[in-house]
């Protein structure tokens, strides 16, 4: 399974995609599909708890840069004027904060993008009444489409700019996002390639080397491309270029990236003469 053509193929010989990426993963490791249920059932409560530390109004980070501010997001006003993608922003925000103040988080696929990916799951978990059983399996699903991504191109921000990182979080999300929601596979697909698409070029540009700006606000601006994704995705809409397509392509602009775009805190937001000052 090293594209997302054979993950609709297998998808369709196994029931759902969530259900081929297990399967598949359960002939990778030697393990039971029950066994690997549990440990993802295990990574999605460290998601959930994060997600909840990080709502703290008195946390920062090291450097002061952050901390707090998913607090703000998450007051009832800005909630309820917003909906379903304020809190799925708020809960992106607070997981990345409490990644940059050295709180234990799951890599999804990347410890920079973080939030994107359960922040979606739980906001509408809370919206709509997903089980954890539903979530879990659209974490697999997701796991799968990261897996796909990182063969076929990258999920490092130092080899790829964001794109790769929050972008392809942005893709795993959609394409989980659609699964719960009873889409095809195939809707799946093309919700993980609008994601992407909007998300390309993308660029890695740390201030002062730290993963927190504007590191921790992409990540509710990848939450929301997530849901736009699945939204369009799920309407109906197809994408005009195959997902494969659309990776292959990511790859090729971030090969054709600068390196002082490439995580290394030279060019960007990094280089902004009021960042360099401080």
């Amino acid at each position: 399974m090293r594209t997302f053509a054979d993950f609709v193929r297998d998808a369709a010989k196994y029931g759902s995609l969530s259900k081929a990426a297990l399967h598949w993963q359960a002939k990778q490791d030697g393990r039971s599909e029950e066994e690997l249920i549990e440990l993802m059932r295990t990574r999605l409560s460290v998601m959930r708890e994060s997600a909840a530390a990080g709502l703290s109004p008195n946390l920062r980070s090291v450097s002061g840069m952050v901390g707090g501010q998913a607090a703000l997001m998450n007051d009832p006003k800005s909630i309820d004027r917003f909906g379903l993608l304020g809190k799925a922003g708020a809960y992106a925000l607070s997981i990345a904060e409490y990644n940059a103040c050295m709180g234990k988080i799951v890599a999804a696929p990347t410890a920079g993008s973080c939030g994107i990916l359960p922040g979606a799951l739980l906001a509408v978990q809370e919206q709509d009444g997903f089980t954890d059983d539903e979530l879990i399996m659209a974490l697999f699903t997701a796991a799968g489409v990261g897996r796909i991504i990182a063969l076929q191109a990258t999920i490092s921000g130092a080899e790829g700019g964001c794109q790769a990182e929050c972008g392809a979080a942005a893709g795993m999300a959609a394409a989980a996002l659609v699964e719960l929601y009873g889409g095809t596979a195939e809707m799946a697909s093309h919700a993980c390639g609008f994601a992407l698409m909007n998300m390309l070029g993308l660029v890695c540009d740390p201030v002062h080397g730290l993963v927190e700006v504007p590191c921790v606000y992409r990540n509710v601006g990848g939450v929301s491309q997530a849901l736009s994704a699945a939204q369009m995705a799920l309407s109906g809409i197809s994408s005009p270029i195959p997902c494969d397509e659309i990776i292959l392509a990511m790859k090729e602009v971030g090969d054709a990236l600068p390196s002082s775009l490439r995580e290394t805190g030279e060019g960007g937001c990094a280089a902004c003469r009021s960042v360099c000052r401080k």
